[in-house]
């Protein structure tokens, strides 16, 4: 009886292990931004995912004209650990909405690729950035079979995300890959937006051609998944364009699907006939459920709230809106420790004597 219990024990802990996940770390917490008052990144920190309190008064933490490559804004930030823990990564869209015309776009919200950054201390911060007008040479995959002819079309790419999954293995043998997810439009090609997903190397510098994530026949984006332990399938919150307003979940028992539609009859539907977007779920230690934050746009101002979920990511309440944040937008949520913390306020404190 003992044996049996030991071995139900182990294959449990082998089970959770083997699913993809970010790695986790510390009891304090990082929301990483994009600033609503302009084309940049910004963070703010909190002890207990309650107060938070900006870092740099909520100007940018970087120099978003010099590590976006293509139109020098970086919007829809998502920051993780690296996969071995000993750096941070970060995704985000390569878009300045406010610099149209000076870019020659023919709409604000137009953009044409995705940034990979990488960081050794939470501050300095170097990028890659990915143009997907220039097709499948800038992949590291570019014979593979593409999912445009016309890549030239590209009019959007959208809110990228990560998840590590140590199961990918590619082509040369080598194991573990950052799974990118995102949105594209291709004016020549589709109708409307639809989820792919791409892998980068552990370098964070390279990546793969996009894959088709799912199609459910109409506009998706704003996607963020999380494995959820409690029913051991993927949860992705999203944004569906048309239908009833609210953010939806779909699951998937794995990564790359298959991803069932979305469920109808539970999801964040607390701002009514009201527009939001831009879903971010998170779990503080100690609880069980989930923290769920997004940006509810149609008002004036705009509120970014942050709701409630049970262990299964289900049953939604609560929402409030975020305190001590200045121009809260989409972003992500990632646990710090506290000398990370400290570092951040003692930089905070530096930049903020220099002005």
């Amino acid at each position: 009886m003992k044996k049996n219990i030991f071995l139900f024990i182990l294959t449990s802990l082998f089970s959770i292990s083997s699913q993809a996940a970010n790695p986790q770390k510390g009891n304090y917490f990082l929301y990483c931004h994009m600033s609503d008052k302009g084309q940049w990144t910004a963070y703010a920190v909190s002890k207990d995912a309650e107060n938070w309190e900006d870092i740099i008064g909520g100007d940018s933490i970087f120099s978003s004209f010099k590590l976006a490559g293509i139109e020098g804004g970086t919007r829809d930030a998502y920051i993780s650990r690296s996969w071995d823990g000993k750096r941070y990564v970060m995704v985000t869209t390569d878009m300045n909405n406010s610099k149209t015309k000076a870019l020659g776009k023919k709409s604000e919200w137009h953009n044409y690729g995705i940034d990979l950054l990488t960081s050794d201390d939470l501050i300095h911060w170097k990028s890659t950035t990915f143009d997907f007008r220039k097709g499948p040479s800038v992949f590291c995959d570019p014979n593979a079979p593409s999912a445009y002819t016309d890549w030239a079309s590209t009019v959007r790419v959208w809110a990228p995300q990560i998840f590590w999954d140590e199961s990918y293995v590619w082509p040369d043998g080598k194991k573990g890959g950052y799974f990118i997810y995102y949105s594209i439009l291709n004016s020549a090609e589709d109708k409307y937006d639809r989820m792919y997903y791409s892998y980068a190397d552990k370098s964070f510098t390279k990546l793969t051609q996009p894959r088709l994530l799912f199609d459910w026949g109409y506009a998706t984006i704003d996607a963020d998944i999380n494995y959820v332990p409690a029913d051991g399938l993927y949860h992705m919150m999203i944004k569906k364009e048309g239908g009833k307003k609210g953010l939806f979940t779909a699951t998937a028992p794995k990564l790359t699907g298959p991803w069932g539609e979305p469920v109808e009859d539970d999801y964040v539907s607390f701002e009514g006939n009201k527009n939001c977007e831009g879903v971010s779920a998170f779990q503080v230690p100690g609880e069980d459920g989930w923290r769920i934050a997004y940006i509810e746009y149609s008002s004036n101002p705009k509120h970014y709230r942050i709701c409630k979920a049970d262990k299964f990511m289900r049953n939604f309440r609560d929402p409030q809106d975020i305190k001590g944040v200045t121009a809260p937008q989409h972003g992500s949520f990632m646990r710090i420790t506290k000398k990370e913390y400290n570092r951040l306020k003692a930089w905070s404190a530096a930049q903020q004597k220099k002005k």
